[in-house]
């Protein structure tokens, strides 16, 4: 088989990636502006042995992901910020039982109903404290229609390999910008390990991860969210084995930051250095091209577990720039990490930043002496 060139706009490309990794199973319900990635999948899982379901709302279409996945099969649901926000104590089950799925994030303006078609990147710090509990998760965040491709299937490698829900954190504007993308026919595929004979369903490995129990290959399992001892079974009144577990799901994640980070790095050397996920890495890759050498860029693919390290790579850098489309939520992430001053440029109302507001967010950077300014664009 061969790839092919198609012309397709974000969604139908991340849809298109899912099946690509493997994805037999999808539940979701309508919501704008992710509803087409629903639409490809109904079309689409009928006729390669998948499964489409509507379900009622989204803490259903959550649960039904969770459930498939212990059957065996690569899941995933779409959704935007009141959906997401519905599903968010499903989201902590599956991290607490440690659930390999992956759900996508079309985000919109909010809060609320807000902006249901326009874009926004207000869900992201969401995405990483949105459900109760301490728990660290993996996300991450196309910038171009290729990416919504390529970067659905290495969610569900992650997913798989972390056993851990993972979130590809996209925006209305790559959501639904049409551009070429190729669909690689033959994908890397790193699946589960599954449990093997005589080991304990949550007695990890030396990576703090467990062996998969799928439902029907033969494994005497218990599932729960409740705190758990290593045979799986309910364990609440030992404040001991609730840290011991706690820290381990949580270091599974944050002690592998070195092999979770993918980041694009653009002339390190400068002085002034912005820092970008989604959408408005384009317009700062404009910028770059219209003014060469001057800047320099760090543009973030997986965004949570932030990849701090790749600060230490700017060794001249006098300001960052963060321009976001919500009130600054990453720039709060990147604060607890350099001393370097931030310029926040910040952008509601679903429209872009342009390359004007860019250079006036380095105008501010020239003059910045507070620890994090915010430009009003």
């Amino acid at each position: 088989m061969t790839d092919k060139t198609e012309f397709y706009n974000g969604n139908t490309a991340c849809a298109e990636g899912a099946i690509a990794a493997g994805c037999r199973f999808f539940a979701g319900y309508p919501i704008t502006p992710s509803t087409e990635i629903a639409e490809r999948m109904a079309l689409r899982m009928p006729k390669i042995n998948g499964n489409f379901i509507q379900m009622e709302d989204e803490l259903a279409s959550m649960a039904a992901i969770i459930g498939a996945s212990w059957a065996g099969a690569r899941s995933m649901t779409a959704t935007s910020g009141p959906g997401f926000s519905l599903m968010m104590e499903n989201i902590g089950y599956a991290a607490m039982t440690e659930t390999p799925c992956v759900v996508v994030n079309v985000q919109r303006g909010g809060p609320s109903t807000g902006q249901p078609t326009m874009a926004a990147q207000g869900d992201m710090l969401q995405a990483r404290y949105g459900s109760h509990g301490d728990y660290s998760i993996i996300a991450l965040a196309p910038s171009s229609v290729q990416e919504m491709f390529d970067l659905t299937v290495k969610a569900f490698n992650l997913a798989d390999k972390f056993r851990t829900p993972v979130f590809l954190m996209a925006d209305e504007t790559i959501g639904h910008m049409r551009e070429k993308v190729t669909l690689h026919e033959n994908v890397e595929i790193i699946p589960r390990r599954e449990l093997t004979e005589g080991e304990l369903p949550c007695a990890p490995d030396e990576n703090g991860i467990c062996g998969f129990g799928t439902f029907g290959n033969g494994h005497n399992i218990h599932i729960t969210g409740l705190t758990h001892n290593e045979k799986g079974y309910p364990a609440t009144d030992s404040a001991e084995l609730h840290e011991r577990m706690v820290r381990r799901q949580v270091d599974k994640i944050e002690k592998h930051r070195a092999e979770l980070t993918d980041v694009d790095i653009i002339n390190p050397d400068a002085e002034t250095v912005f820092v970008s996920y989604g959408a408005p890495t384009r317009t700062v890759r404009q910028l770059m091209a219209d003014m060469p050498d001057k800047f320099g860029h760090m543009n973030m693919r997986i965004v949570w577990p932030f990849p701090d390290a790749e600060l230490e790579k700017f060794k001249n850098v006098k300001t960052f720039i963060v321009p976001e489309m919500n009130l600054g939520q990453m720039a709060k992430e990147l604060r607890q990490y350099t001393n370097v001053p931030i310029v926040t440029a910040a952008k509601l109302g679903g429209a872009l930043h342009t390359t004007e507001e860019l250079l006036k967010a380095v105008s501010a950077a020239e003059t910045a002496k507070k620890p994090v300014t915010e430009v009003r664009l």
